[in-house]
């Protein structure tokens, strides 16, 4: 049975049986705004434009790895000391199935718009913390969205097999005004692969804001 994961819940990557998660994907799936037609006739659909993203720290807090989208402009990250965006990771650990730009235009279909896969075996040594986040690149705020979900599930972006832990967002009012998200954190601990839902809503106007944040606060020294 999946782990519906509440925020600041800490699990082990231990599947039933003993068997350790080594392999699996986060994915994040989210629905387009429908909202009133012109003179509030009718209705039309608001594509919602959310970045899932991910970077990797090492022991000393250096930012060492990342995974966001290659759309993001180059003089943009300039300004942040930031990298290219790219959907790889150097060490082949990781890989994104590339930027969804609208969500779910005609209701929830039971798919993660965008897709992280993680194989643990690989990750360099040198990373000790792994963190996933959502931006919206949109005017609208994660209390306008209809429905939003992560989750991390064995199998492929492709094929779920089996769904490990889950944590949904809902349409609140204690969103309203926020824009980013940091979902949470895969870090290392006595040798062991461990999962913080950490769920904290900032009013961030941008990727590179957010990833500062992370860099001050939410590093293990």
């Amino acid at each position: 049975m999946a782990i519906n994961l509440q925020k600041g819940q800490r699990i082990n990557l231990e599947k039933e049986g003993g068997a350790k998660l080594q392999r699996f994907c986060v994915g994040c799936n989210w629905g387009a705004i429908t909202a009133p037609g012109f003179l509030g006739m009718g209705k039309k659909t608001v594509d919602v434009d959310l970045d899932l993203s991910c970077v990797m720290f090492d022991a000393a807090g250096k930012l060492r790895d990342h995974l966001y989208s290659p759309l993001y402009r180059k003089d943009f990250l300039s300004q942040y000391g930031l990298s290219p965006g790219k959907l790889d990771s150097q060490d082949g650990a990781l890989h994104h199935t590339g930027d969804d730009r609208s969500g779910d235009t005609d209701g929830d279909d039971g798919l993660d718009n965008e897709i992280i896969t993680v194989d643990l075996k690989r990750v360099n040594p040198d990373v000790k913390q792994i963190f996933f986040f959502l931006n919206n690149c949109g005017g609208e705020d994660f209390s306008q969205i209809p429905y939003a979900s992560i989750r991390m599930f064995e199998g492929t972006p492709d094929r779920v097999e089996k769904v490990f832990a889950a944590y949904n967002i809902s349409a609140d009012a204690a969103y309203q005004g926020k824009t980013a998200l940091v979902m949470g954190e895969i870090y290392l601990h006595n040798g062991e692969w461990k999962f913080n839902a950490i769920g904290d809503a900032y009013p961030h106007p941008n990727l590179g804001v957010t990833i500062q944040l992370i860099s001050k606060q939410y590093i293990r020294r």
